[in-house]
């Protein structure tokens, strides 16, 4: 069991939006690696959305119910590569050795 500085925020939201987090040692282990396969999923959609941002902005003919849709797109996809991030560094922290 791991210590509760070193809990993994994982990828996805609980109840109520709150965060979950994963107690385990064994980082090759099933939830492990699916938080790894969706984190990976998530940053994969975040890069195409911003190609589609980036597309969007270019276009002048854009309507704004196709900007509105993108920048809600764009929301979500900020909450999970944010949530990505931290996870990433709070795992960083927790391997780091500790100073004395």
């Amino acid at each position: 069991m791991t210590a509760q500085d070193e809990l993994r925020l994982l990828p996805w939201s609980g109840p109520g939006g709150n965060p979950c987090y994963l107690s385990t040692d064994d980082r090759d282990g099933f939830m492990s690696r699916l938080a790894d396969n969706i984190e990976s999923v998530q940053l994969g959609t975040a890069a195409e959305l911003l190609e589609r941002a980036s597309e969007t902005l270019d276009d002048q003919d854009v309507v704004s119910e196709d900007l509105q849709r993108l920048v809600q797109e764009l929301n979500r996809s900020l909450r999970d590569v944010l949530r990505v991030a931290i996870s990433r560094g709070l795992l960083l922290a927790a391997s780091e050795p500790h100073q004395a």
